[in-house]
């Protein structure tokens, strides 16, 4: 359709003025780059002026562009990343709605007092602290993280602002997925040419390159990165997805006829399985044992249908790849071997769980309640003063104390307690809102396990993927089909529905 005339002029004014600006004030490449989102900008215009098209953005930048890898070609004082510009634009945006659109309100978030613990716990770390952290010039890294956690926490208000509806849910869960089984698959290619797709994007984005490539290796190969900071992180991220997908497998709303959906979504899993595979991460057996635990304990017939399911795959993982399977299996059956794997290289970079715990209990015994302050410690870096624990309630314990710890637990295990209580109560009778809680409560308590062994809270591409989905449980428990008629009967959140009965031929 033709753009009317009044439009065109100011299309065509727009683009002179930004061509005009980009070529007197920034560097050609800059330039370039400026030109061509201006360009994909008019192209894109609908999806830039829809809330679900910016959701959609946001999870592809946050999937497939590695964070702490590149920036924006943009002249600044501090390197822009991608995420942090579409979290801007989408957090001013949505102020402004909030502010000038009255058909607009606050949406129910579900887990605002357990966020708001915990960022109150993060910051009262800081005055007890405050001497010494000016004292060491520390002052500004306890602010920089304080915002920065405004930032990380950013994701899942904004997120659960955009979903008002089913349709938006499922399909954020499903774009999840999708994109997870895109990234498995580029994982798996790393793996066998030791080729990582997403370290070269500079190649045909406008990125600017600010960290060299990362190199791992484990069970005589290399370990893939895939667009993760480390392959841990990328294990758990695949972890966390896979009883998404396979909710999806049984209730997404694509393929439409039943058994092929099925068919499609467990072989999604299955890809999703094989990049926490070429990850060799024992951290994902973990999350993945815990969650088996947990679905055989609550949900028998399904873990068993998943044991029948799971066993043949182990003979096949066994049999193509010995190595990888011996290393993440296999291992956890010496237990002589695998505590001292654990107790390597003490008081160095890289060092064994294990042998890190002593050590930092005694630290954090000077300093037990308040640690040693927000941002104290800075493990990366030419600032580096402390050494990365792989163990973030360990990690959390030394900086923000026993209070920012009870913070962290209230954070992190009082959502996941919600959705496995309401997935037992309000939904109990509707099967459809009932699994997706289960689900949900699952890459939860995945996630929650996942903690004690990788400094989880510095890989933000998983912690991200865990707020989207803590975003979609915010709109399940306040929201939903289910809750809207808990909240029409004037229950609460929990309730205990009478389970319909047949007495002398009539319903009760």
């Amino acid at each position: 359709m033709t753009l009317p005339v009044g439009r065109a002029i100011l299309a065509v004014v727009i683009l002179i003025a930004v061509a005009a600006v980009s070529v007197i004030f920034l560097p050609p490449v800059a330039a370039g780059g400026a030109m061509i989102v201006v360009a994909l900008a008019v192209l894109a215009r609908r999806i830039l002026t829809s809330w679900v098209g910016w959701l959609g953005i946001l999870v592809a930048v946050v999937m497939f562009i590695p964070i702490r890898r590149y920036a924006l070609p943009i002249p600044l004082p501090f390197q822009l990343e991608a995420y942090r510009l579409v979290l801007f634009v989408m957090f001013a945006g949505m102020v402004a709605a909030l502010l000038l659109d009255r058909n607009r309100k606050w949406k129910p978030v579900g887990f605002g007092w357990p966020i708001g613990i915990f960022f109150v716990s993060l910051f009262v770390s800081i005055p007890p602290n405050g001497t010494r952290l000016v004292e060491e010039g520390l002052a500004t890294s306890a602010v920089g993280t304080l915002v920065n956690w405004v930032v990380l926490l950013s994701v899942f208000y904004i997120v659960r602002q955009i979903i008002d509806t089913e349709t938006i849910a499922m399909g954020l869960l499903t774009a999840l997925v999708w994109c997870g089984t895109v990234v498995s698959v580029f994982a798996v290619f790393e793996r066998v040419t030791r080729i990582n797709v997403f370290h070269r994007l500079e190649t045909f984005l406008p990125l600017n390159l600010i960290a060299a490539d990362g190199e791992s290796f484990r069970a005589g190969g290399y370990r893939s990165f895939g667009s993760s900071q480390h392959p841990i992180a990328l294990s758990v991220m695949f972890c966390i997805l896979i009883p998404i997908a396979i909710y999806l497998s049984r209730y997404g709303r694509w393929p439409k006829n039943e058994w092929t959906r099925r068919l499609v979504y467990s072989f999604v899993a299955l890809i999703l399985l094989m990049g926490v595979l070429v990850a060799v991460s024992r951290t994902a057996v973990i999350v993945l044992g815990i969650m088996f635990l947990l679905t055989l304990l609550l949900r028998p017939w399904l873990g068993i249908t998943l044991l029948a399911l799971g066993v043949p795959l182990l003979a096949v993982g066994m049999a193509a790849l010995p190595k990888v399977v011996g290393t993440l299996v296999l291992s956890f059956l010496d237990i002589d071997a695998l505590i001292a794997s654990q107790q390597t290289s003490p008081g160095f970079r890289g060092a064994g769980r294990l042998a890190d715990l002593g050590p930092s209990l005694i630290e954090a015994a000077q300093s037990p309640f308040f640690g040693t302050g927000l941002g104290s410690r800075i493990v990366v870096g030419e600032e580096q003063n402390a050494y990365i624990l792989d163990n973030q309630v360990l990690g959390s314990l030394l900086e923000v104390g026993a209070v920012g710890v009870l913070g962290l637990a209230v954070f992190i295990l009082v959502p996941i307690l919600m959705m496995g209580a309401w997935a037992f109560t309000t939904a109990r009778d509707e099967p459809r809102y009932a699994m997706l809680a289960f689900a949900l409560f699952l890459s939860g308590a995945g996630y929650a396990a996942a903690l004690f062994f990788y400094d989880a809270f510095g890989f933000m591409q998983t912690f991200f993927v865990y707020s989207m989905l803590l975003a979609v449980a915010g709109w399940l428990l306040t929201s939903s089909p289910p809750a809207l008629r808990a909240r029409a009967a004037g229950e609460g959140m929990f309730v205990r529905w009478p389970r319909a009965t047949v007495s002398s031929g009539v319903a009760l």
